[in-house]
């Protein structure tokens, strides 16, 4: 009995402590498989949650990485470790792919968007198009072109209206088109110049006007994988899934027009 006894204790005690030795290998495999995406601060509501969705399906852990797509080409030129790289804009993934820098082959165009003028509520019966600022003493908020570039497309367009001149001293440059918004919804800035996308996040401030397409480049997105990145693969699954029929419906939500797959 006695050793029948000693017999089942072994395999008892060998059960639990193989049992406890797999218990880390969860942590770290997810470790292994998590990615970084570094994207324009104008995509921070949708793709936020688009991976929260990402990650309940597929158990992959998301860091995101959102600022002006300028900020995040110096971070990654820098040495930044992320996976994927999302612009508001061809000319940030452009210096990338001159580089060497992101996977030529997993390039695409993501989305489309387009440039609003927004107004404080308390400015809406005073401003209803751009060229009302102009004799006005008051202020509008545009991204800093050279790193921004809802603040590029919004240079192009007032110069292609002829008030660039005119308005620049009006002008107050932000670092991403979210301190626009938060500015114009505030009051403390009677307008800025937004996407439309940042417009639809709107509670008090009014979208007045829509900038004609051919006043500025077209407003598209890049999307690739970096050469740099650890697990290509899982970022691979994450720039399908944007292409699938719920991440598109939240892309339309937040006011961006499709282009992918």
């Amino acid at each position: 009995m006695k050793k029948i006894f000693l017999t089942f204790l072994i395999l008892a005690i060998s059960f639990i402590f193989e049992g406890c030795s797999h218990k880390p290998q969860t942590p770290s495999v997810l470790k292994e498989k998590s990615i970084t995406i570094s994207a324009a601060a104008s995509l921070e509501a949708a793709l936020k949650e688009i991976g929260q969705n990402f990650q309940r399906e597929t158990r992959i852990p998301i860091t995101f990485n959102f600022a002006a797509s300028g900020v995040l080409q110096k971070q990654i030129e820098a040495g930044l470790s992320c996976d994927v790289f999302i612009s508001a804009a061809p000319q940030q993934m452009k210096v990338l792919e001159d580089h060497g820098l992101i996977d030529r082959d997993s390039r695409t165009y993501l989305l489309k968007n387009k440039l609003t003028l927004i107004v404080a509520k308390e400015y809406g019966d005073k401003i209803s198009a751009v060229s009302d600022l102009l004799g006005q003493d008051i202020k509008m908020a545009i991204g800093t072109p050279a790193s921004v570039p809802a603040g590029q497309y919004a240079k192009e367009s007032l110069i292609y209206l002829n008030l660039w001149d005119q308005l620049k001293g009006k002008i107050v440059y932000t670092k991403d088109v979210s301190q626009i918004v938060t500015y114009v919804e505030r009051g403390e800035l009677a307008a800025g110049i937004v996407y439309s996308s940042d417009a639809a996040r709107l509670t008090t401030g009014i979208v007045k006007e829509v900038f004609p397409e051919e006043t500025h480049q077209p407003i598209v997105y890049p999307a690739a994988i970096l050469s740099s990145s650890r697990n290509k693969d899982a970022a691979r699954q994450f720039l399908n899934y944007l292409n699938n029929s719920q991440s598109i419906k939240i892309f339309k939500a937040h006011g961006f027009e499709f282009l992918g797959k």
